[in-house]
């Protein structure tokens, strides 16, 4: 999946040496806030501090090679670190047990990676707010159950979306700090062979806040939260993708995505250009839902700690991270080179001969007087005749004695009035973007 996916920032996260190279700054930490209370020797945390070096490629194959031995990849990490040390190694990891290490060093790569996310959310929310504004005034057909419903324009559509990804850059944030979360307490977290000053200052140098209280590991549920918000912004992904692949439809054909030269959609029929990125979006959408249930059945573990949840992390950390940032960007891209069709939109508008205002000649009868609902009977009679017939509902109107009754020529003509539907377009666009 990684390999797919993934930009070369995200990627280099979640490499082997970088994983190893997280663990090595949170042991040389906890060692060194050890000396720093005489628990250790002050030369023997200068030394592994001074012979750790930097952890690369050949050092991750080695410690995989000693893993293959031992089956413990904190161990195996251990014992390399004492063949390039030395001696001195054995004060590494000092009353520490293995989750001290995955699980803040699984912290400090969930921050850069939703550092990365961030960006790619920003980047998307800027796309979206520059066609918004180009197209805030582009009249369109608004629809419910895919029917027509009343006129609304293409740049409201895309201030909801702003809007939504908003939520989303929120709830990321939150999960984030849910999620910025260390520790270094022991085997079951009751700090019985290391103490809690030395928590808190290898956090504090980690930029993680210490677990208020844990068992062997962080607690599953703030996972869970950060996978969950990746899902909900994979979700509005999902759903404005499905929008453009509707509008794409050649029945609609309203926007379209980009078709670049030399691009084939078809290996049968040479006129197809389908919404293959909105489609791809759509399928990686789901594979963060799943994502997200698989770090909601790591909550429950047996009593201090299971291993069960391990696996499925090692999965989906990566993948999920490296798969919404290929998301967002991709989706960037997509609303930025979006093909907008304002023409067929203003067509597509007029399809139904103006039925698509009877709501506004409703409220117009019954402000002159007339009952609600002997108005809707008026109304509906007289839309359903346009649509099945296919004539215009004005002139059908106009022709309809008992409406005629009521409102003038003049009253009823402006009842079809678009710019009248439209105009709190504005006071939208100030609540969404301040302007």
């Amino acid at each position: 999946m990684i390999e797919r996916y993934s930009r070369p920032e995200m990627a280099a996260l979640w490499t082997a040496e970088a994983r190893y190279s997280r663990w090595l700054e949170i042991e040389l930490a906890a060692c060194e806030a050890m000396a720093d209370r005489g628990l250790v020797p002050r030369a023997a945390a200068i030394a592994c501090r001074a012979r750790a070096g930097a952890i690369g490629p050949k050092d991750a194959l080695r410690i995989e090679e000693i893993e293959r031995t031992v089956k413990h990849d904190v161990i195996a990490f251990l014992t390399f670190m004492e063949e390039r040390i030395g001696p001195e190694a054995r004060f590494l990891h000092l009353g520490m047990t293995s989750s001290d290490v995955l699980d803040s060093s699984l912290s400090l790569q969930l921050q850069a990676a939703g550092k990365l996310l961030l960006a790619g959310l920003d980047a998307s929310r800027e796309a979206v707010k520059r066609r918004a504004l180009e197209h805030r005034r582009t009249p369109m057909i608004g629809r419910s159950h895919g029917i027509h419903a009343e006129p609304i324009t293409f740049g409201h559509k895309l201030a909801i979306w702003y809007d939504e990804l908003g939520r989303g850059r929120l709830r990321l944030e939150r999960a984030l700090e849910a999620v910025r979360v260390g520790k270094i307490s022991g085997a079951v977290g009751t700090f019985a062979n290391v103490p809690p000053e030395v928590e808190e200052a290898v956090c504090q140098r980690l930029g993680l806040n210490p677990a208020p209280a844990s068992s062997q590991i962080v607690q599953r549920d703030r996972h869970a939260e950060f996978f969950s918000a990746l899902a909900l912004l994979g979700a509005s992904l999902e759903k404005f993708a499905v929008e453009i692949r509707h509008l794409q439809r050649t029945e609609l054909r309203e926007a379209e995505e980009p078709f670049t030269a030399g691009q084939k959609g078809s290996s049968a029929m040479p006129h197809k250009r389908n919404p293959i990125l909105s489609e791809n979006l759509t399928g990686l959408a789901r594979l963060l839902r799943g994502y997200a249930l698989s770090a909601l059945e790591d909550v429950a573990l047996w009593h201090e700690r299971d291993i069960s949840h391990s696996s499925v992390e090692r999965v989906i950390a990566p993948d999920a991270t490296v798969l919404l940032d290929f998301m967002l960007h991709r989706f960037a891209r997509l609303v930025g080179d979006l093909r907008v069709y304002p023409e067929r939109m203003r067509e597509n508008l007029g399809m139904t001969r103006g039925i698509v205002f009877s709501q506004q000649l409703l409220l117009e009868l019954a402000r002159r007087g007339m009952a609600r609902q002997e108005a809707y009977v008026l109304v509906q009679r007289n839309a359903l005749r346009a649509l099945d017939e296919g004539i215009d509902f004005e002139r059908a109107l106009l022709a309809d004695a008992d409406i005629r009754a009521v409102l003038g020529e003049q009253e009823i003509h402006a009842c079809f009035d678009v710019e009248r539907q439209l105009r709190h377009v504005d006071v939208i666009f100030r609540r969404v973007f301040g302007e």
